[in-house]
């Protein structure tokens, strides 16, 4: 072997070893994480730990004998429990009402650009359910009924009059394929 040869051997040692031993160093350091992007936070999930008792109810019983009618008509859980459907209806002459029954109380809830009110059954019967309230619709002085016919409420009559009972407004109404 040629001393040339033996001279290009040992500084390629030399700089392999000095090479591995700067790997070595910087392997040892303490080096903090990359920060993670938006992409990565998406697919990690939070692990959060389980408790071996059972969680507490958090559902509101409003008991409706307590309770009056404009508490319980505002409260959201109130009408998630109990049987409600809600229609629409367009009117002749022009007037939209947004229906919404409340079997269990037999009540309708009767909504237009005229104001809302709150109306009680009066009959036994099914076709028409009769629903009727002593107060205008815009909440004054006077009536409102509202009769819907068929099983599935397809037509109504509503009637309204303000302080004058005489000068009754009368508007007949179909259900509409809208959902409310």
């Amino acid at each position: 072997m040629s001393v040339e040869f033996l001279k290009k051997v040992r500084s390629s040692v030399v700089l392999t070893s000095l090479l591995a031993g700067a790997l070595a160093v910087s392997a040892c350091q303490q080096q903090s994480e990359p920060e993670s992007g938006m992409e990565d936070g998406v697919n990690t999930e939070e692990s959060v730990p389980m408790s071996a008792e059972p969680a507490e109810p958090s559902d509101v019983v409003v008991n409706t004998e307590d309770a009056s009618l404009n508490e319980v008509e505002g409260d959201t859980t109130a009408s998630v429990n109990s049987a409600v459907k809600q229609m629409s209806y367009l009117c002749t002459p022009e007037l939209k009402v947004e229906a919404t029954y409340k079997e269990d109380a037999n009540q309708v809830v009767v909504a237009t650009d005229m104001g809302t009110v709150t109306l009680n059954q009066t009959n036994e019967g099914s076709n028409p359910e009769v629903f009727e309230v002593a107060t205008a619709i815009d909440g004054g002085q006077g009536f409102t009924q509202w009769r819907v016919g068929h099983e599935a409420r397809e037509t109504g009559v509503m009637r309204t009059a303000g302080s004058d009972s005489d000068n009754a407004r009368t508007y007949e109404c179909k259900k509409t394929d809208e959902a409310v």
